[in-house]
């Protein structure tokens, strides 16, 4: 330790250390959803009818609201599913990539993953409202476990071993804690401090890293055992800690392994998921909306016209036109941007400028559970530095005999590599990588399923990514209606790639569309 200085390990630790990690998990205590249903009046009388074009989220949610309030809607969904990229793979989902053949999962009855969202953070209202309205059961997601590991590869001390991420945690902490304290306690501090405050955060301090009476750090249960305690004189051995040069030689506090994850807003704990699969939630909205929805009709024109819309597609039975007195689009950007139309030149510049994230994931179907049974990891996520990123543990079913681990999650670079990987090399990289951290890889493996979404046809990305200029911009400009035709989706919210993006639009769109009515 003594060969950093203080400045050097705050600013390697500053964004992994401190604060102590949410940890209430309120199963079967979440209070009502507070948000109301919408209330809108008067859309039957008006005989207005609207053309929603896919059957993501924003588009069911908007279909949903607007048909309980009495007006005409139709949905134009190019897939034969609902959902849109809120989609749970599970046996015979199938899905086509550029370049690829047609991929269909084998996986056995009953098991399934997300492929895209797969959390709903405790203060997404108008998500749980959804759920609770629509009757979808949820269940705890348990997004942070410290029983889960990070693996870096890379030539230091601790480099290609998997360590405990309740390890690592706990001695940057204890590491920082006792550097700040010295910091105090030799009066270097710039700010003004009487000497009770000084003991006051002093001891703060010491049971924040858990310091021993000498303010030094020297490991502590928190970080794990080596022999645990048990019956007896079994009073349990704690392992000894990681030496702090150790951890910044391995890469163990880069930025593959910034705790930013854990401290976000959206990850907070309490998160939840829809039991079943996160798709149930689509399936439940498709259920309200019944055969107002037309599968399997893509579309191939959008044109306002002299008091309304007219949307050219296809099915299987060849070309139609569709006349409506209003569009909303969920179409994703980069998907609305190759279809013809006749927006204005703001428009058409917004949608051909936004980019989308490249991410994809891999379902691996394993004989047992091997990670609860022998690692003792019931969800969470396991961090890497290569090409995986992440490796996610099921937060259903625990206990049960067959599982499917989430092999990687991978974003930007990393994943646009991996995308160009057929599948089976895709499965070959998930195993070869995965094998690092759980050697049980090989002899438990059964069967995959990948999904890259900027190579998925119908989405061409995960969700919009925007610099804060281009929200000043080209977003603006599709927050307005252009003439007949409405915008919604995660894409025009500061909700990014979450389901309440989707909500919150097309609630958004649907007061404005009810409005100009009412107003006409």
């Amino acid at each position: 330790m003594s060969q950093l200085s203080r400045r050097q390990f705050l600013s390697k630790t500053g964004m992994l250390a401190g604060g102590t990690y949410p940890a209430m998990l309120a199963m079967g205590m979440l209070r009502p959803a507070p948000v109301t249903p919408l209330k809108i009046e008067g859309g039957d009388k008006t005989g207005k009818q609207v053309i929603i074009l896919g059957a993501g989220l924003a588009g069911l949610s908007a279909a949903y609201e607007l048909m309980k309030a009495g007006y005409q809607c139709t949905v134009l969904e190019a897939r034969e599913r609902s959902g849109g990229r809120c989609w749970s793979v599970r046996k015979n989902s199938s899905n086509v990539e550029t370049g690829q053949p047609l991929q269909t999962a084998g996986f056995d009855e009953g098991l399934y993953y997300n492929a895209g969202p797969s959390r709903i953070p405790h203060h997404h209202l108008l998500t749980l409202h959804y759920c609770k309205e629509l009757k979808v059961p949820i269940q705890v997601y348990n997004n942070v476990n410290e029983a889960t590991y990070y693996f870096s590869e890379g030539k230091g001390p601790l480099s290609n071993k998997k360590i405990r991420a309740r390890e690592i945690h706990n001695d940057v902490r204890g590491y920082m804690s006792e550097m700040l304290v010295k910091a105090i306690d030799s009066k270097q501090l710039d700010a003004p401090m009487t000497k009770e405050d000084g003991e006051k955060i002093i001891e703060y301090l010491k049971a924040e890293g858990g310091l021993d009476p000498d303010k030094l750090y020297r490991g502590i249960a928190r970080r794990g055992y080596k022999e645990l305690p048990g019956a007896g004189t079994k009073s349990g051995v704690i392992a000894n800690p990681h030496h702090l040069n150790d951890m910044l030689s391995s890469g163990l506090m880069d930025p593959d392994f910034y705790n930013v994850a854990e401290y976000t807003y959206e990850l907070q704990m309490s998160m939840f998921q829809a039991i079943g699969g996160m798709d149930m939630i689509a399936k439940a909205f498709e259920r309200e909306i019944g055969k107002n929805i037309r599968f399997q009709s893509e579309v191939t024109s959008i044109k306002n016209v002299s008091g309304g819309v007219n949307i050219t597609y296809k099915d299987k039975e060849g070309e139609h036109s569709l006349q409506a007195d209003f569009c909303i689009c969920t179409i994703p950007l980069p998907v609305l941007s190759n279809i013809d139309h006749n927006f204005s030149s703001d428009v058409s510049r917004a949608i051909d400028y936004i980019n989308y994230i490249q991410t994809g994931k891999i379902g691996l179907q394993f004989k047992r559970r091997f990670w609860e049974e022998d690692e003792q990891i019931y969800g969470g996520i396991t961090h890497t530095n290569n090409e995986l990123t992440q490796i996610f543990y099921p937060s259903y079913d625990y206990l049960s005999q067959k599982g499917i681990l989430l092999g990687y999650y991978n974003f930007n670079e990393k994943a646009k590599r991996t995308g160009e990987l057929t599948y089976l090399q895709r499965q070959e990289l998930a195993l070869e990588k995965g094998s690092l951290v759980h050697p049980q890889y090989r002899a438990e493996f059964e069967k995959s399923f990948s999904v890259s979404w900027h190579k998925t046809k119908y989405s061409m990305g995960g969700w919009a990514i925007y610099s804060n200029e281009e929200r000043q911009t080209v977003y603006k400009a599709l927050l307005q209606p252009d003439k007949q035709v409405y915008f919604a989706g995660e894409h025009l919210t500061y909700l990014n790639a979450w389901m309440a993006g989707a909500f919150e639009s097309a609630r958004s769109v649907v007061d404005s569309v009810h409005a100009r009515v009412m107003a006409g």
